[in-house]
């Protein structure tokens, strides 16, 4: 049964390398290459979102790749404004982990 107080967030939201016709959600000005399920609870963590990470599950397009998946619970943002948030939370990540390097 699906968890109706939680939304589904999967990396394929936010890779780079894929177009929006196979799931990208976000601009690719926002999106990073290969993003993880990690990252995205890191992300989402910063914005203190409640989440949890479900592993070896993958997405519908892409059955084959298990890349996991994160469930945030719903707050009062809808789920778009949500995957944006995460989004750049993602790429300030990835820039400070760039700049230490």
């Amino acid at each position: 049964m699906r968890k109706q107080d939680k939304v589904i967030i999967w990396p394929a939201y936010f890779d780079v390398a894929k177009t929006r016709k196979d799931g990208r959600r976000v601009a690719k000005s926002l999106a990073v290459p290969a993003p993880r399920a990690a990252e995205i609870k890191e992300a989402a963590d910063k914005l203190r979102l409640e989440c949890e990470v479900v592993a070896d599950v993958g997405y519908a397009k892409t059955p084959w790749l298990k890349t996991g998946m994160v469930l945030v619970k719903k707050n009062k943002e809808t789920k778009e404004q949500t995957i944006r948030n995460i989004a750049m939370q993602l790429l300030k990540i990835r820039s400070t982990v760039t700049a230490k390097q």
